[in-house]
């Protein structure tokens, strides 16, 4: 297990919990990670992120990028599954 990893995803869960983080996990075949965050820009993003307990060695943010949900927006929050 990698040094401060429990800290790390006790600080991730909390804001999963809180709705920061909307989803996330690796992606097939590399080391990377994707989040879908629901923020009110990137300096919010950055600010939050910059207290993972990882710090900036273990946490790096590759990429930002808007996105405009229009398909599934009910199932993400957790309504109709259908």
């Amino acid at each position: 297990m990698q040094q401060g990893w429990l800290a790390h995803a006790d600080f991730m869960n909390a804001l999963a919990a809180e709705g920061f983080i909307v989803v996330g996990g690796p992606l097939g075949g590399t080391e990377d990670t994707l989040l879908i965050v629901r923020s009110e820009g990137e300096a919010e993003i950055r600010q939050r992120f910059s207290q993972d307990p990882w710090g900036v060695d273990m946490l790096t943010i590759a990429r930002l990028a808007p996105w405009l949900l229009l398909l599934g927006e009910a199932r993400l929050a957790g309504g109709d599954r259908n």
